[in-house]
């Protein structure tokens, strides 16, 4: 077995025990870190996914800084469709918006399939991150089809997602078509990263909490089955995470993943239930404690290190990413609990 292998986050996601609960956070590497500010300056979102040095120190700002358990990859979930021909641009305080929305077959023709060399500045960013962290696993991540379907769909980001939730219903050809696509581009995406070393995966998709289950297991639960089945053979853990997902979360997990994130609306011993004793969970406490004081800090931290003993594994997150306001050194301070609290 390898060091990464053996490492505590890996052993969480694989079920099996290790010294004491892995912790990392969802946008640790971002706009709460003062140093992360500081080297963004002037460098738009895109083209700072596209410097590898750049990329490489970004993700390991919150490693050296809260000595969490695993870096995930500095990128964003819309680089592999701008890669496959999108005309999109990440506005900040609004996030990806797209030149011209996809909502005919005409419109599908600019979204090519992608190559790894369309993403190969991603492949030497995990290269040199790979190197430099050692024991510590790097996880890589994409969006999944059904979240970047709405983004391209709506033209930015919705409350709604009344066009989305329109073609899904009224052009169940064209979404097909275009959610397939999808799946090819997010499997390639992901491959790559694997490929570069990254020890596991997380698909995000982080707007499927707006469909029923019933709509979930039709329109969508296939698709991002099949970028989940593609990484089958990857040998490395396969992370599925989406906000609002409590009715979905049994889905979720017979989409094909190893460990299932959950938002903070649901304990995890309620969600491992519903998951099934076969997968490690990953979460959950709201970010929002943050800001609560340390005591209730502490409290909740107890209570969500509790009730992730349910499962077969359990990797400690927040139920949703880093808020920018977040003090920085609540989030070292959190590690330190956790890996006190949970040590074996």
């Amino acid at each position: 077995m390898t060091v990464l292998e053996d490492s505590p986050f890996v052993r969480a996601c694989r079920g099996l025990p290790g010294s004491h609960t892995p912790v990392w956070f969802m946008r640790q590497a971002g706009r709460s870190l003062p140093e992360y500010r500081k080297i963004r300056a002037g460098v738009g979102m895109l083209e700072s996914c596209r410097r590898p040095e750049l990329v490489t120190e970004i993700t390991l700002q919150p490693v050296r800084r809260h000595d969490v358990d695993a870096a995930i990859l500095f990128s964003d979930i819309v680089v592999p469709v701008a890669a496959a021909g999108i005309d999109l641009d990440i506005v900040a305080g609004t996030g990806p918006v797209v030149a011209e929305p996809i909502r005919t077959a005409g419109d599908l023709e600019r979204l090519r399939p992608i190559t790894p060399e369309d993403v190969g500045f991603v492949a030497e960013s995990v290269r040199l991150l790979v190197a430099e962290l050692g024991a510590t696993p790097l996880i890589g991540f994409a969006g999944a089809p059904f979240t970047l379907a709405s983004y391209l769909i709506e033209g930015g980001p919705s409350r709604t997602y009344l066009k989305t939730k329109a073609m899904m219903y009224g052009q169940p050809e064209l979404w097909n078509a275009l959610l397939t696509r999808l799946s090819e581009i997010t499997l390639t995406f992901l491959r790559t990263q694997v490929d570069a070393g990254v020890s596991a995966v997380q698909l995000f998709d982080s707007w499927a909490g707006a469909l029923s289950e019933a709509d979930y297991r039709q329109h969508v639960m296939p698709h991002s089955a099949a970028v989940l089945r593609g990484l089958l053979d990857a040998g490395v853990p396969r992370i599925h995470f989406g906000v609002g997902t409590a009715v979905l979360l049994e889905a979720m997990g017979e989409a094909g993943a190893d460990v299932v994130g959950v938002d903070w609306r649901t304990p995890l011993d309620v969600a491992t239930k519903r998951i099934g004793p076969d997968r490690s969970v990953q979460g959950n406490l709201d970010p929002a404690i943050l800001f609560a004081g340390w005591e209730t800090v502490e409290r909740e931290t107890r209570r969500v290190l509790a009730q992730g003993a349910s499962a077969p594994g359990h990797i400690f997150n927040l139920g949703h990413g880093v808020m920018p306001e977040t003090d920085p050194e609540i989030l070292t301070r959190l590690v330190a609990l956790v890996h006190e609290i949970s040590s074996r």
